[in-house]
């Protein structure tokens, strides 16, 4: 019977988050606000989401169960606000970079940090892939070179998930130039000229959007919650 209860309340739960996402009403905060009442053997007044109240003596195994739905709805909530918090954005590691070995020392750059690797795959792009991902550059003198080069070898692609990654991950890149790059970037610390710089990352949310899906197959991405994530956001 009782299995049969928590299966019901976590079918309404479901339905309570949906509906919740579009009126106001269902408010996760609200709901757990409502259950914060003092109660002597019955369950605490929950207002109805036709506004009613109801009151009536229950088990005390049942109380907790009760006590936990809106509980978990509004932290539902808060993990779906959470979520739409993470940016994505595409790195990639050109072919110099796979070449003198620094896939793992660029990687941990952005673990370190507290981003979330969501995609990576090894590929040899064609120079008129190439010239698709540099089609903003396409008027520049040196945008042929610029494609020749990315064509000339492997090249790590990667998507990087977290909060603030693509503003924070051209930091960690470091400026175009490696040697007005600061001292701690990657480009800073592994590379010397412009031409070998070693790594490309997006500059925008825009852009991210375009090149992520110009390197990746939407089934290439995975969405999934890291361990660690509680002690990079602070998350219970």
């Amino acid at each position: 019977m009782r299995s049969q209860i928590y299966r019901s309340v976590s079918n309404s739960l479901r339905s309570f988050i949906s509906a919740s996402k579009s009126s106001p009403l269902c408010a996760g905060r609200a709901v757990a606000a409502a259950t914060a009442t003092s109660f002597r053997g019955k369950a605490p007044a929950v207002a109805s989401f036709y506004g009613r109240t109801e009151s009536r003596h229950v088990p005390n195994g049942w109380l907790s169960g009760l006590l936990a739905v809106p509980a978990a709805v509004y932290m539902l909530q808060e993990q779906d606000v959470y979520a739409a918090e993470m940016e994505r954005t595409f790195i990639a590691i050109k072919p110099d970079g796979v070449q003198r070995g620094l896939i793992a020392e660029i990687m941990s750059r952005f673990e370190h940090k507290g981003f979330k690797l969501v995609a990576v795959k090894l590929v040899v792009p064609n120079k008129e892939f190439a010239e698709k991902h540099y089609h903003d550059l396409k008027e520049r003198p040196f945008f042929s070179g610029l494609c020749d080069f990315l064509s000339s070898g492997p090249v790590l692609a990667m998507v990087w998930e977290g909060e603030g990654v693509i503003k924070y991950g051209r930091k960690l890149i470091g400026a175009t130039d490696p040697q007005k790059s600061e001292p701690g970037t990657i480009r800073g610390d592994l590379a010397v000229v412009v031409g070998r710089n070693i790594i490309h990352g997006s500059d925008g949310p825009e852009t991210a959007k375009d090149e992520i899906n110009l390197w990746f197959k939407p089934e290439e991405l995975v969405t999934y919650q890291s361990n660690s994530e509680k002690w990079v956001y602070g998350l219970n």
